[in-house]
């Protein structure tokens, strides 16, 4: 059985001040949530007020990206065991925008998936296709190369998580639909059975991007192969993302 997995992604919002805030309102409006996994990946400024707002509460703290070097002369960058060592728990690699915005290709997200699971993170790594993409049919050939290119040494891993960004819908107004995401994940669920085996398949969680607001989350949780979703926008208010958290109602 997979436990659903709600992660927020806060991008560049949020001062140390604004998280702490944010993530004290959220612990007492999940508090009595057992049954979900609650992840809030604030900016890197942002952590350790975050981490100790989320003190003593089933709220896990991430990181939106790290390098994958554990130390070196890379000015600007964070390394997978400074947030773990900081208290973060998870780490988001191979966003849409770190590939679409600062060239993140399918070899560095690969090397970046293996040095957050060398140290004890759980790594919740993005792929998905544009809009130019799916309207030129080209969804399954995208999400193939991307699984393929940059998450096949690691599938077995327990530790790893996918989430499907349907590009076209973050930030766009535009959502995918149930089916739409329904079809993306069997796919992808299909395809690491093909690469790792049918019990990868069966325990990997795929979360769903790209729009996930409280007023869609039940019925893209109602997918069978939708286990969870990697929330933008609606995770910065504290009252939405408690919704979201709580999606059975």
């Amino acid at each position: 059985m997979r436990v659903p997995l709600m992660a927020g992604n806060w991008k560049m919002y949020k001062t140390a001040r604004e998280a702490a805030e944010v993530i004290r309102a959220l612990r007492a409006d999940v508090a009595d949530v057992a049954d979900v996994d609650v992840v809030v990946c604030p900016p890197f400024t942002a952590l350790a007020a975050a981490l100790e707002a989320a003190r003593g509460s089933r709220i896990a703290i991430g990181a939106q990206d790290c390098h994958w070097e554990k130390e070196g002369a890379f000015t600007g960058e964070v390394a997978a065991p400074m947030l773990a060592d900081l208290g973060c728990r998870h780490a988001i690699v191979g966003h849409s925008e770190r590939r679409q915005y600062f060239g993140e290709t399918d070899a560095t997200v690969d090397r970046k998936v293996e040095a957050v699971l060398a140290h004890g993170l759980t790594c919740i790594g993005c792929l998905g296709e544009t809009l130019q993409e799916r309207e030129a049919g080209q969804t399954l050939t995208v999400l193939e190369r991307q699984l393929r290119g940059g998450f096949a040494r690691h599938l077995t891993s327990a530790r790893l998580v996918i989430a499907y960004e349907p590009v076209w819908a973050i930030g766009t107004g535009r959502t995918a639909t149930p089916d739409q995401a329904q079809e993306a994940h069997t796919f992808l669920r299909g395809l690491v059975a093909e690469v790792a085996g049918g019990d990868a398949a069966a325990r990997l969680r795929i979360l769903c991007g790209g729009s996930v607001k409280p007023d869609n989350v039940a019925a893209l949780m109602a997918q069978p192969d939708v286990d969870g979703g990697l929330v933008g926008g609606a995770s910065l208010d504290p009252a939405s993302f408690a919704r979201i958290v709580k999606f059975r109602g």
